[in-house]
């Protein structure tokens, strides 16, 4: 009996997985435009290789946060986007590029990137990023 009732619980929490998911992405529909809570526990851990993963957390159209786990040495390459990005370090240390400057930032430091301007990182410590774009990010979501 035990293991049907873990089978269960392990169906619900894939279930509750997708509705949020579901729910996050949905931008065609007046849901999208409410408050909600999504628990750090409920995101989905995407491995992008090379040492770095991401979470995307809690967004809207306007805005998106997400956290960007790096393994030390990973990299974060050098690109532009056309979103404003705020980033906080939450741990470890990092080196970014920022136009043609090199900046070394470590736990509690935060940086500002212009809309289309080139940056990337290294990272020096293991660490892990959050990072806020505005608009959201759209290119993550496909």
């Amino acid at each position: 009996m035990k293991k049907k009732i873990v089978t269960i619980n392990l169906l619900t929490i894939a279930v509750e997985r997708f509705i949020i998911k579901e729910r996050c992405q949905t931008t065609d529909n007046k849901e999208a435009n409410m408050s909600y809570v999504l628990k750090d526990q409920d995101a989905i851990l995407e491995d992008l290789g090379k040492g770095v993963s991401r979470k995307i957390l809690a967004y809207d159209e306007n805005m998106m946060m997400v956290k960007v786990f790096f393994e030390e040495k990973a990299v974060g390459s050098v690109h532009s986007h056309p979103h404003e990005q705020v980033t906080y370090v939450v741990e470890g240390s990092f080196e970014f590029s920022i136009g043609d400057e090199l900046k070394k930032v470590s736990k509690g430091d935060s940086l500002y990137f212009s809309p289309n301007e080139l940056h990337g990182t290294t990272c020096i410590e293991k660490g892990i990023l959050l990072d806020v774009f505005t608009p959201k990010r759209a290119d993550f979501l496909t």
